[in-house]
């Protein structure tokens, strides 16, 4: 008993005590080395994780071997390297900075947004407009990207086009993808009940899991989803089959009823109750249909 006691004293004695801060302090970085392991392993940052690592294993060899020349290089190396990591993982950066912005709980500690929309709700018939335009543009294999704004700001996707604001139309959409016109070319930017932009130019998503029969128009009309609350509607230049995409998820070989229901779900969507609901974790990917 006494050398059990002794025992204690000598080596228990300098362990620090747990506090519920500590374990509030492990429970939220156990939480961020996750997610920011699951954002590695969905980018090409995986691979490049790969080969840091590969190098770390290098200099470990090297410095147990004693050879100074390496571990020379290496030490002077290591600085630009993290310079050069972070200039070649700009776009993943970017787009998880812009993720976490998005994320309801820091929105709701900020009293104001910028460029936010206040009265952008669109009314039914505009979203009879789009259906209709996107049914008579499917039927002979018209082309079209239709972005649908909420609250994110599209303001530098709108710079890339050209100002238009009309009210939004069937028959204005129809004129503007009509082929060899002006303004055929790129996307279109609806908000409220008013095309703001066309002819402009979205982010390619670099979703992997995207079928290869998808063309650009289809990655763009993903890619914008992907980076901001907008809902995009697509119509194949091939096949005349109508999509949205929405949260960087496609549905795909929708019929105008179905287009007219998945506008209707973003027009309902009061901003009071975007703004304010709690935060209920890291947004998850639907399947697609």
């Amino acid at each position: 008993m006494e050398q059990i006691r002794s025992f204690a004293d000598k080596y228990l004695a300098h362990v620090p005590s747990l506090k519920v801060t500590d374990i509030v302090e492990i429970i939220i970085i156990s939480f961020l080395v996750y997610h920011i392991m699951v954002w590695i392993k969905n980018t090409k940052a995986w691979a490049l994780f790969k080969g840091v690592v590969f190098i770390m294993v290098f200099i470990v060899i090297a410095a147990l071997f004693e050879m100074n020349t390496i571990l020379w290089i290496a030490k002077n190396v290591v600085m630009y390297g993290v310079v050069a990591l972070v200039v070649i993982l700009q776009p993943e950066l970017r787009k998880a900075l812009e993720q976490l912005g998005k994320t309801e709980f820091l929105a709701s500690l900020l009293p104001f947004e910028i460029g936010k929309v206040e009265d952008g709700l669109f009314s039914d018939k505009t979203i009879h407009e789009i259906s209709k335009a996107c049914a008579e543009m499917g039927k002979v294999k018209t082309g079209a990207l239709i972005v649908v704004q909420q609250n994110d700001p599209l303001t530098e996707y709108e710079r890339t086009g050209i100002d238009v604001d009309g009210i939004v139309t069937s028959q204005l959409l129809i004129n503007i993808f009509e082929h060899n016109t002006p303004l055929h070319d790129g996307a279109v930017i609806v908000r409220g009940d008013r095309i703001i932009s066309a002819t402009c130019y979205l982010p390619l998503s670099d979703n992997m899991s995207l079928s290869k029969d998808l063309g650009t128009r289809h990655r763009a009309g993903v890619g914008i989803s992907e980076v901001t609350d907008s809902m995009t509607v697509i119509v194949s230049e091939e096949t005349g089959k109508i999509s949205v995409a929405y949260s960087g998820v496609l549905y795909r070989s929708l019929s105008p009823a179905d287009l007219e229901d998945q506008l209707k779900k973003i027009q309902n969507k009061p901003v009071e109750e975007k703004e304010h609901k709690l935060w209920k974790g890291w947004p998850k990917n639907e399947k697609k249909k």
